[in-house]
């Protein structure tokens, strides 16, 4: 039975960056993808992936802490006792077989000290239950978005394990290891299917960058729509927009576009900084012609004292 923290590497204090960082680190060491012939490798994959879910889940991390729940997220025998070998045994296939309880129900020895009872009879004069049938094993993906459409949240088709497709709506807030529950969508079990389990991966984009919710793009301008100012055509992820160009810019100098970012989590968009980068001409004998005689009295490096 896995062990959350230590199937993680983290302790049991980890706040929920570290363990996002130590899961980040084991699942692209282990992905399926790179370990098709270390059956080992993927079985760790699905405990990596399980222990992940279970401690940024904060209840189910209380539960386990507080040991009502083992690593699995099965409930464990009262009080967090394993009772004579009662409870889940790991196969080494990944599937969960129930042993039945063989311990005592100590819930049940207080019904019986104090007047309760009925059912089944055991020396302790309570009643003996047997652990629910557990769910089929959870099955992990990973799924390639790309960039424009993970920052206008478009659909994600994904096709699961018995060659059924899904099309999943991405969630605001989505980032780089996101994790994605589509429950019942695992392997089949006694007590009913397990859940597919879907990581996120965003592609890089040619030329736009991610700020947090914000998206930064280097824009080229013209010398001559830097210092006369320009109406121009500008590149985000909605299509292109009408960006107007100061007179008199400078490189480096950022404008905004607002509401052309990702998705937050509170529902507000970012928005996407627009850094305007002048682009001289190779070859242009006329402007070299004027600079030759032209000596500007402003110094632009004055202000770094020299």
């Amino acid at each position: 039975m896995i062990d959350p923290y230590q199937a993680l590497g983290v302790a049991k204090g980890a706040s929920d960056k570290e363990i996002k960082s130590a899961y980040r680190k084991l699942a692209k060491e282990l992905h399926p993808d790179k370990n098709k012939d270390n059956p080992k490798a993927t079985e760790r994959f699905s405990d990596v992936t399980k222990a992940y879910d279970l401690l940024l889940d904060k209840e189910k991390r209380g539960q386990f802490d507080r040991g009502e729940i083992d690593g699995e997220g099965n409930p464990t025998a009262p009080f967090g006792f394993g009772g004579g070998g009662g409870g889940y045994q790991r196969s080494p296939g990944g599937q969960q077989h129930d042993f039945g309880n063989a311990g005592a129900d100590f819930g049940d020895i207080f019904e019986g000290l104090f007047g309760g009872g009925g059912g089944d009879s055991s020396p302790f004069g309570g009643r003996q239950r047997s652990a629910p049938p557990p769910k089929g094993a959870n099955v992990a993906y990973r799924l390639k978005v790309e960039f424009i459409a993970a920052a206008t949240l478009q659909k994600q088709r994904i096709t699961l394990e018995d060659g059924k497709t899904i099309d999943l709506s991405l969630p605001k807030g989505v980032e780089e290891g996101t994790q994605m529950r589509l429950s019942g969508k695992g392997r089949q079990g006694p007590g009913g299917n397990g859940d597919a389990i879907v990581t996120i991966h965003i592609n890089s984009h040619p030329f736009y960058k991610r700020d947090g919710d914000n998206i930064r793009l280097e824009l080229p301008i013209s010398l001559k729509e830097a210092v006369e100012g320009a109406k121009i055509k500008v590149p985000t992820v909605d299509g292109p927009v009408m960006l107007s160009i100061p007179a008199g810019s400078d490189s480096g100098k950022t404008l905004r576009l607002k509401n052309r970012g990702f998705h937050g989590k509170s529902g507000v968009r970012g928005n996407q900084l627009v850094t305007l980068m002048i682009i001289l001409p190779k070859k242009d004998e006329k402007l070299a012609e004027f600079v030759k005689d032209w000596n500007p009295e402003e110094n632009p490096r004055a202000g770094m004292g020299v």
